[in-house]
Formats: structure tokens, sequence, C-alpha cells
């Protein structure tokens, strides 16, 4: 099931829907860096280029399972 999350990414709200499981590596990859999901989601923004924001958070998640964090 997809859950809504809303950031303020550069000044703008954005929402964003990923399934739970998504959300929970990238709650995790935050918490690794030490930095809140809103800050880890501007990171991932802010390198994503044309690539739409839910895509680059998906990828992020499937890099860091398949690095093992």
């Amino acid at each position: 099931m997809l859950k809504k999350r809303s950031f303020s990414l550069c000044g703008h709200r954005t929402s964003v829907a990923l399934e739970d499981e998504f959300w929970a590596v990238l709650e995790h990859c935050a918490r690794a860096e030490n930095a809140s999901l809103a800050a880890f989601v501007a990171r991932i923004d802010a390198e994503r280029g044309a690539q739409p924001l839910a895509s680059a958070l998906r990828l992020a998640a499937l890099a860091a399972a398949r690095a093992g964090h």
C-alpha cells in the first residue's frame, strides 16, 4: 500500500507516495547519516536531475538494500 509523505524542497511543498517498505529503508538510511528523513529526501532531490523524485527515492532505497544498509 502506498503511503504519502509531504516535504518542503527548495521552498516548495511536494508529496511523494511510496510503499511502506521503501519508506522504512529510507528512514534507516537517514538515521545512518544522522539526518532527518526530510534532509535525506532533500539530498536525493538535489542529486536526481530530471528523474521523478519517487523514482529517485526508490532507487536510493534499492541501492541501500543491495549494499546491505
